[in-house]
Formats: C-alpha cells, structure tokens, sequence
C-alpha cells in the first residue's frame, strides 16, 4: 500500500485535505437550488464509501509495505472495526447538521463556526491522546489565532441586515452544536490504526488507513438511514421530505452532484489519515479543518453572502483571514518546528 514518508509530504497532503473540506460543501449549494439538501446528502454519503473503495482497492492494495486492503480488513478486531464504524457514525450526525446550518445560515457563517469549533476541539483531544513531535506551544498559539477568526467573523456576520429566518440564530446554533460532535470522530478513527506503544509497533488487530477509511464510511453511509430520515421528516426549516423525492425529483446530474461532494469530501479524509502517522494526528486533523479559510473564500468571493453587509465589514473579514492564516502557519511549525 502507498505510505507517506516524510513529514513535510504529509503537511502537503494536508493542504489538499484543506482544499477538499473547504470545496465540497459547494457541490451542496449547487444542488440546494433544485432539492432539498436531506436529498443532496443520500448521493453525498454513498459518495463517500465509493471513494474509499477505490482508494482501498488501488492505493491500498499495491506495494510491498504493510498488507493490502483484503488482508489487513480480514485481520481487523471487532474493536477496531467498531472505532471506526463510531467515528463514521459520529462524524455523520455532525455533518448533517453541519449541512443544514450551511442552507439555513450559508457557507461563510456555518463553516467558520461549526468547522471552527471542531477544530479547536479536535487538535486538544488528539494532541493530548497523542501530543509525540509536537510543539504544544505553538499548537496553541496556532489555535489560539483560529479562534480569534471565529470571533471576528460573528462579528462580521452580525452586522448583515435582517433576513428572515436566517437571522434567528437558528444557523449559528446548529453550527455550534455540529462543531462540538466534529471534534471528536477523528479520534475514534485514530484509535481503530496501528500506534507505538514504548517505541514498538502495535499493528495486531488494527486497522491501516485504507481499511480504517472504509469502515468510517461504511458507518457514515449506514446511520444515514438514521439521521437523514430523521432530518427529512423533521427539518429544521420547511416542511418534511418525503423519501419518494430522491427517485421522483431526482435526476441523473442532482445525484452526481451529490456523490461528487462525497468524494471530494473523502479524498481529504483519506489523505489526511494517510498523512497522521507522518504529522501527528492532532497537526494533520488542525490543518485539514484550516478547510474553513477556503469555504470562507467560497462564501464571501463565489456565492457572495457578504453582498448586503455595510461598509467596514470587508475590513472585518480580511482580518480574519490574516488571522486565520497565521493560526495555520503556528500550526505547521508546532509540527516541523519540532521534527
């Protein structure tokens, strides 16, 4: 199977997990214009499994190093399997209200808040389960800057004029609580792989990235069936979503939309766990969640949800870019500084 090798590859294959967590949400409001978004996220989720299976049957099952995707899944405890089966299931529940913040509060306010929790929350957990080749200064002054760019743009977002329901905080609120869930699924997965325990690699039982990835998505796919239909039958804006919709309203370009977010969405996260080992957990997932300067740029450039806003507030979210960019670059150095 393909490996990373060095720590500087593994920073730059986070940078690509950045890209791919700050784009996908785009396919999202591409087809938000002709469905709702519980339609969009069934094509989304199976998205995201379809590419973990490609990546488990090339990336993953080519080489001489560690064992191909078959094998290591054949070896896998129980309890690694259901690591990361809860990880998927975690992370999906986040999403999906992560999704509806997105439609009811827009890209450039939901990402920055719920992403911008999940990653605070997420670099703590995983540094302190595994805080090796890491300067813990540096990641928390890097953290310390992306929260300061939360804050600056709420600041930003309360001086938009009233628009209905978008106004009531119902958004932000979702958001909040989709970032707190966000922060802990990368934990989860990180658990079912291999670790070093007094400089021996314990790898019995435990799952490689590819295999560990396809887990995680299979349990995202499978609490769908949970966590969709109970969105879709009690939205939080609108009237419910009958199933029959997917089929009826549903056309061929809407679905690859769909699965085409999920893809972009999992070829970050496979890269970024491929990456972990190399950076250290709590940098790689730090750095993948730096995905919310990009959406920010989606929002405030491409869809223009900032169009209405009063004189000044450009001012506002150039800071929190500044801010957010030298939180990213603490972050890297917290890393390479320490290598």
């Amino acid at each position: 199977m393909f490996v990373v090798q060095s720590p500087e590859v593994a920073v730059l294959l986070c940078f690509v997990t950045m890209l791919c967590w700050g784009s996908w949400a785009n396919t999202q409001k591409l087809a938000s214009k002709e469905w709702r978004f519980q339609l969009f996220y069934w094509d989304y989720s199976i998205g995201v499994l379809l590419l973990s299976l490609l990546f488990a049957f090339t990336l993953g099952s080519m080489g001489s190093e560690g064992r191909t995707f078959l094998e290591d899944l054949g070896q896998a405890s129980a309890v690694s399997i259901g690591w990361a089966f809860l990880g998927g299931v975690i992370f999906n529940l986040a999403n999906i209200l992560l999704v509806a913040a997105i439609d009811i509060a827009g890209l450039a306010v939901a990402f920055p808040i719920g992403i911008g929790i999940a990653l605070v929350e997420g670099v703590a957990v995983n540094y302190i389960n595994n805080p090796a080749g890491v300067d813990g200064v540096m990641l928390s002054l890097g953290v310390a800057g992306i929260v300061a760019a939360i804050v600056i743009n709420a600041i930003a977002y309360r001086r938009l004029p009233a628009q209905g329901e978008r106004t009531v905080g119902k958004g932000i609120a979702i958001s909040i609580i989709a970032g707190v869930l966000m922060g802990l699924f990368y934990m989860f997965v990180v658990w079912s792989m291999p670790e070093k325990k007094d400089g021996v690699l314990v790898d019995a039982g435990r799952m490689y990235p590819y295999a560990a990835v396809a887990v995680f998505s299979a349990g995202l796919l499978a609490s769908s069936f949970i966590w969709n239909s109970i969105v879709m039958r009690t939205p939080f804006v609108g009237e419910p979503v009958p199933f029959g919709d997917y089929f009826g309203k549903g056309n061929a370009r809407l679905h690859l939309i769909g699965m085409l977010g999920g893809m972009i969405w999992n070829v970050g996260m496979s890269l970024n766990i491929l990456a972990s080992e190399r950076a250290n957990p709590s940098v790689s997932y730090g750095l993948g969640q730096g995905a919310t300067l990009i959406a920010a740029c989606w929002g405030v450039f491409v869809w223009k949800e900032f169009k209405a806003a009063p004189a000044g507030t450009g001012k506002l979210l150039a800071a929190m870019f500044v801010s957010y960019l030298a939180g990213l670059a603490l972050i890297i150095w917290a890393r390479l500084g320490a290598a």
